[in-house]
């Protein structure tokens, strides 16, 4: 008889503790449902990094010493450094230098250890390919310079809070009817049409 009670009281405290469980989420589900959408149009509009963000290497092959510097500090020792002894100058020469995109991580170690700052950290993020050998760039392709996001004409330039009015921080209790700070994509087409 008591062993009939005691799986009811646990039956019944299960049941408790499910409801209070299944309450806490609805709480932060119904907590979103007020905030306004930070969405961003992504073809249209891009985000701005951040100042010290570490994306994509730049390399600059007038100012490497082939010291091998970055191979020693990288983590994974992924910089590919080639270059052969000079007898008459008695010094390196730098033949050809890669990194492999698909294998770093971003750490800046060889940007912040190189002596000659051959290296730099850049803004591009956009890292995508089809094929793992695209990521891996010799010494041509790093010292291409990205484009940055404030400079391209077809993109509108956002920072993080890019959709909330002016002042205002929270994306809770906005004012009702406000309206977002950027364009969508078809109004964006609809005063390029507008215009021509």
């Amino acid at each position: 008889m008591f062993s009939i009670l005691k799986q009811v009281g646990d039956y019944a405290k299960g049941t408790v503790e499910a409801a209070k469980y299944i309450g806490q989420g609805l709480s932060v589900t119904f907590d979103h449902m007020r905030r306004r959408p930070v969405t961003v149009q992504y073809p249209y509009e891009k985000l701005i990094p951040s100042e010290r963000y570490r994306g994509r290497i730049h390399f600059e092959f007038d100012k490497c010493i082939a010291c091998e510097v970055c191979v020693r500090v990288c983590p994974i020792n992924l910089p590919v450094v080639d270059w052969e002894f000079n007898k008459d100058a008695k010094k390196k020469e730098l033949k050809h230098y890669s990194i492999d995109f698909g294998v770093c991580i971003f750490c800046g170690n060889c940007v912040e250890y190189c002596p000659t700052n051959c290296l730099s950290m850049t803004e591009e993020y956009e890292l995508a390919a089809y094929d793992r050998h695209e990521l891996n760039y010799d010494n041509v392709a790093l010292g291409r310079l990205p484009y940055k996001v404030t400079q391209d004409p077809m993109v509108t330039p956002l920072r993080e809070l890019g959709y909330l009015p002016k002042g205002v921080i929270s994306s809770h209790d906005l004012p009702e009817g406000s309206q977002r700070s950027g364009k969508r994509p078809e109004e964006i087409i609809e005063e390029a049409e507008a215009s021509s």
